[in-house]
């Protein structure tokens, strides 16, 4: 009987040492599988905010402060700087479409083109756009469509065009396995403002291209032409950039630099500039 019992007390002993081992085994497997979905799920995350970055219309507040610097102008061969901020802010209307709005204000430094010229500080106009987007992408194509308003806000008469303008705008483009294509456009006429001043009626075209890796950089080409229809003209600025999502603190943000060239511009315009940006992110 005694002997009896001590092999019983052995299995038990030995079976709840196994069913201990057992125990940690799935426990440390459970943790390591909880760890790799939280990576997983944090690289999803940057992931989709460094493509969601390279589509105009996308369901993500940012806000980029895009500073740009031309060289060349006029006889001068002058300098311009412009800080371009623009917020983008969507708006959930109902299960199906989102309202995404973009401002563009730009605050200008310019020297003058001429010699014994005066510098020119201050607000420019601000152009205004409101796209309606699908959130779902149709056929596989990202869209939105709606309005675009220029605004005579500048602080300075010298930079504005003092003429209130309207028209539509519209976006298409496709993102798969890291590329994004596509273009976006616009159309702004004059219909009210200072009359001396020329009309404004002008096309706005921007091709876009690039590709994001799996360490959320992304790699850029684009041209953000306009075709001035009263004076016949296109600027044509070619734009190669690089940027880079990174988070400083839980504060998603997104640097980038570039430079450009401009093959097609009016006389006495830019031959040539640079671009440093930085965007900061507040994903819902």
């Amino acid at each position: 009987m005694k002997i009896k019992f001590i092999q019983t007390l052995k299995t038990t002993v030995l079976m709840a040492g196994m069913g201990l081992v057992s125990s940690g085994v799935i426990a440390e497997e459970a943790h390591s599988a909880a760890t790799q979905t939280q990576a997983n799920a944090s690289g999803d995350s940057s992931e989709q905010l460094a493509m969601k970055l390279q589509n105009p219309v996308a369901n993500l507040i940012s806000v980029p402060f895009q500073n740009n610097w031309d060289f060349g102008l006029g006889s001068n061969d002058a300098m311009q700087y412009k800080v371009n901020v623009q917020p983008v802010i969507p708006f959930s209307i109902g299960d199906d479409w989102n309202l995404i709005t973009r401002t563009i204000l730009p605050i200008i430094h310019a020297e003058s083109p001429v010699a014994g010229g005066a510098d020119v500080s201050g607000l420019s106009d601000i152009v205004q756009s409101f796209f309606f987007s699908p959130k779902a992408p149709v056929g596989g194509w990202i869209m939105g469509a709606g309005p675009v308003f220029l605004y005579p806000s500048a602080s300075d008469d010298k930079l504005s065009a003092k003429k209130w303008g309207a028209g539509p705008t519209a976006v298409l483009l496709r993102q798969e396995s890291g590329w994004t294509y596509g273009l976006l456009s616009n159309h702004i006429e004059s219909f009210a403002g200072t009359s001396s001043r020329q009309d404004v009626s002008a096309t706005f075209l921007q091709p876009i291209l690039s590709y994001t890796t799996k360490t959320y950089t992304t790699f850029g080409l684009n041209s953000e032409s306009t075709y001035d229809w009263q004076n016949s003209q296109w600027t044509v600025p070619v734009n190669a950039t690089v940027s880079q999502l990174v988070k400083l603190g839980k504060q998603p943000v997104q640097f980038q630099i570039g430079g450009r060239y401009y093959p097609e511009k009016p006389n006495g315009g830019a031959d040539w500039g640079v671009r440093f940006a930085v965007t900061l992110l507040f994903p819902k």
